[in-house]
């Protein structure tokens, strides 16, 4: 079974959070010095901070933008700026899906051959209508919005799935959420990296290396599927196969 991720791995996501970033220092500029030690990464400990409240997503970012802004700013923000920031989530969640170059095609090849799933975490609503956009919905054989991808969440689905760690390969951009858990479980993975990365998805080693692969694009993803399925051993009875 191969597991693809969504957010910058099928389509594009990071590129748009990347500019509410900077939109959002822009408007807190006139409040703080951008330039002082620490004022950048406030914004990012405020979202690690929360992600246990709000989740992934917009809406955690947003509300995780509006504490910032008011501690930043001492309680200096304007009304009319945090209305803005609320906007900034308005236009995040509502951003067409944009498929990466040539990755509808790659998940089409590697369906005919493999189940594939598609695993990714962040707002349910969101999500679920950004696969629906996309026009992938009807490929994968399950589509799961989780809270976290972790081992522990990997390990839960594996066994929902009923496959072993070794006869799954996910694929994505995030050292974090794609590729670590899924090697640390004994599973494989195809790492595919993205020009732009979240911090919090870019703090984890890769650990097994042997099991891991990496193409710089999407048309890259059939081949290695492939040659990882020709190094697999085979697997234990009773298990499900792949289709091919």
């Amino acid at each position: 079974m191969v597991g693809f991720d969504a957010d910058d791995t099928l389509w594009r996501s990071q590129d748009y959070f990347d500019a509410a970033q900077l939109e959002f220092e822009r408007l807190i500029a006139p409040h703080v010095d951008l330039e002082a030690p620490g004022t950048r990464q406030r914004l990012y400990q405020i979202e690690s901070r929360n992600i246990g409240v709000f989740g992934y997503g917009v809406k955690g970012m947003v509300l995780s933008m509006i504490e910032a802004a008011v501690q930043l700013t001492g309680g200096r923000i304007p009304s009319n700026d945090i209305h803005r920031i609320v906007e900034l989530g308005k236009e995040l969640l509502r951003h067409p899906v944009e498929l990466l170059p040539g990755i509808h095609e790659a998940v089409q090849e590697v369906a005919r051959d493999f189940d594939v799933v598609l695993i990714t975490k962040g707002d349910l609503f969101h999500q679920e209508a950004k696969v629906r956009q996309s026009g992938l919905a009807d490929v994968f054989r399950r589509i799961e919005v989780v809270s976290e991808k972790d081992p522990a969440t990997y390990a839960r689905l594996l066994e929902e799935f009923e496959l072993p760690a070794g006869g799954f390969i996910m694929v994505g951009n995030s050292m974090r959420s794609d590729i670590a858990p899924v090697l640390a479980l004994g599973g494989w993975a195809v790492h595919v990296p993205y020009h732009t990365t979240w911090i919090h998805e870019d703090t984890a080693a890769a650990g097994d290396t042997t099991r891991l692969r990496t193409v710089r694009e999407a048309a890259g993803v059939p081949a290695a599927v492939a040659s990882i399925a020709a190094a697999c051993p085979p697997m234990a009875p009773g298990a499900r196969p792949n289709r091919s």
